[in-house]
């Protein structure tokens, strides 16, 4: 059974459990927020994880609640609409809360990576340590995968062991069939049902255009797992415009 903590969040603190579990409950009292909706919403929410879980507290005794976990918090968190929350102050720093998220959400999308900038020394010698073992990869797959593919992932590491934007080629910039597929906006039954034919068809394209097969790419899935695929760049958006446009497109 784990144990009842508090753990300290901008000035205030959070009542979590020991393996990282936040209860929702005294949360949502905190900000103002109705429990039972906000429960009800999440679990209605895909990327939400709650569960009823039995901790101990300071005083020996045991209780229950609905807890979630540091991920679905953090998302949660962001996507709180604030007006609903009633305290002015709680509103403001829920407000700053996400305006930092969509920047980080940002940085990660559109730069490669995110740094929280209040990082302790722990943390910073973690991705330091991550960056390393990245560079490391990278060197490993020389001769296998396109130099200019390499080379822009080598510059997002490096930018973000230093905190700073990654300096790429437009043209190099990697660009993966999957991401190419999110910025149509399609439903995600849709994107299921389209993926694995638009690979096959943007391959052949590939191979028809210049002759051999797109080098490969390890790529590193949000559940840990690596994955091998084909490594495109943003010189190939054209062809995979041109895949989209014969294949795929629905008419107006």
């Amino acid at each position: 059974m784990s144990n009842l903590i508090h753990i300290p969040f901008r000035g205030g603190a959070i009542t979590a459990t020991s393996d990282q579990q936040v209860a929702l409950k005294p949360i949502c009292e905190a900000l103002g927020l109705d429990h039972s909706a906000q429960r009800k919403r999440l679990q209605r929410t895909s990327w939400a994880v709650g569960a009823m879980t039995t901790s101990t507290g300071a005083d020996g005794k045991s209780y229950t609640m609905f807890a979630i976990d540091r991920r679905t918090f953090t998302m949660w968190l962001a996507t709180i609409d604030t007006a609903r929350v009633k305290s002015d102050e709680s509103r403001e720093l829920i407000e700053l809360y996400q305006r930092e998220a969509a920047d980080a959400l940002d940085a990660y999308f559109h730069d490669g990576a995110a740094i929280n900038p209040r990082a302790d020394e722990h943390q910073l010698n973690a991705i330091i340590f991550q960056s390393r073992a990245r560079i490391e990869l990278l060197q490993a797959a020389k001769g296998l995968v396109h130099p200019d593919h390499l080379e822009a992932h080598a510059r997002a590491v490096l930018a973000r062991g230093l905190s700073q934007n990654a300096v790429l080629d437009e043209i190099t910039r990697p660009l993966y069939a999957h991401d190419y597929l999110s910025e149509k906006n399609l439903s995600a039954s849709r994107r299921r049902s389209v993926a694995g034919v638009f690979g096959k068809r943007l391959k052949g394209a590939y191979i028809e255009r210049h002759g051999t097969d797109p080098a490969k790419y390890p790529l590193s899935l949000p559940n840990g797992q690596v994955r091998e695929v084909n490594a495109y760049t943003e010189a190939d958006r054209p062809l995979m415009d041109h895949v989209w446009a014969t294949y795929f497109e629905l008419p107006a």
